[in-house]
């Protein structure tokens, strides 16, 4: 675990952002390289990378804000810091890094000053993936009408482009410490250093007496959900892409693909998702764009043109 991946300056850099960013370029560069192989303008490609990153941002806090179980903590924030519990021991809490108010009653550290925009700060954690997808999906929508870009070319490439992007970040996952698994005995576990994200869950649950404590070993799911992003991603480009049917079909696998391997990984993950009738919000979303993706086969299929490009 290194939330900080290195310092410049006097500046640090998070490790999720530095990872999030060199995804964002990566499937960035495959998509000018695709532009210029079909003969297309890559200036388009570059706009519209930036514009989903933007409003990928945007929607990736949001739901975030909304879904994963943090909402009255940001509203409390605001309006009652004494409602929010900081699971810290009570050195940590009165240290100058928290700087909180200890509850002797419950055990627990309280911030100490109100914070109204504490649900905006997207470079302190809580980004969601799905979020981000459909705010991309937003923007892309937009501006591809803008620039009068093939639409459905635009998302073949992005069927191969956004899960490379994502197998980077999930790695920034791993550094950052966030998105861990349940515990397990098999050989490749992880355990993640004191006062990480795996350790306070842990401490809640009680299986740790301490936030001291190294935690108990984890499926490392940012290291799978990593490795079938870039599974997907060699699929959709070198395999599928080759032998699409019509535009749109290599988007429509891509998304499907995600949705399950998305679906299986959150059965093992145990940090704070939200969630509704036994299922997260990222399952239930994943059962969404599955039938989504059903309809993008259904009707792109129906309506190709003798030979896709």
């Amino acid at each position: 675990m290194r939330p900080e991946l290195f310092r410049l300056f006097d500046v640090g850099f998070p490790s999720y952002f530095v990872l999030l960013l060199s995804g964002f370029l990566f499937a960035t560069a495959l998509g000018v390289l695709w532009a210029r192989r079909i003969g297309m303008n890559p200036d388009a490609i570059v706009d519209l990378g930036l514009a989903m990153l933007l409003a990928g941002v945007v929607g990736s806090r949001l739901l975030h804000v909304f879904a994963d179980g943090y909402f009255w903590d940001y509203v409390h924030l605001c309006t009652d810091p004494a409602q929010v519990d900081w699971p810290l021991e009570r050195a940590e809490c009165l240290s100058s890094a928290y700087d909180g108010v200890w509850d002797a009653a419950k055990g627990v550290c309280h911030p100490k000053n109100a914070d109204c925009f504490a649900w905006a700060k997207f470079w302190a954690g809580g980004l969601t993936y799905y979020g981000g997808f459909l705010g991309a999906t937003a923007a892309a929508v937009f501006l591809l009408r803008r620039d009068k870009f093939p639409f459905w070319k635009a998302a073949d490439m992005a069927g191969f482009a956004i899960p490379m992007g994502l197998a980077f970040g999930r790695m920034g996952c791993l550094l950052a410490g966030c998105c861990f698994g349940a515990t397990t005995d098999l050989p490749w576990g992880l355990s993640f250093p004191p006062r990480s994200p795996a350790t306070e869950a842990q401490v809640k649950e009680h299986l740790l007496g301490s936030l001291r404590m190294w935690s108990l070993p984890v499926h490392p799911t940012q290291i799978y959900e990593s490795a079938a992003s870039l599974g997907i991603a060699a699929f959709c480009l070198f395999w599928l892409l080759p032998r699409k049917r019509y535009d749109g079909q290599v988007f429509a696998a891509s998304l499907a693909l995600y949705a399950v391997a998305r679906f299986l990984v959150e059965i093992l993950r145990r940090d704070a998702r939200g969630g509704a009738v036994g299922l997260s919000t990222s399952q239930l979303i994943g059962l969404g764009l599955l039938v989504a993706a059903a309809l993008i086969h259904r009707t792109r299929n129906r309506n190709r043109s003798p030979r896709a490009a």
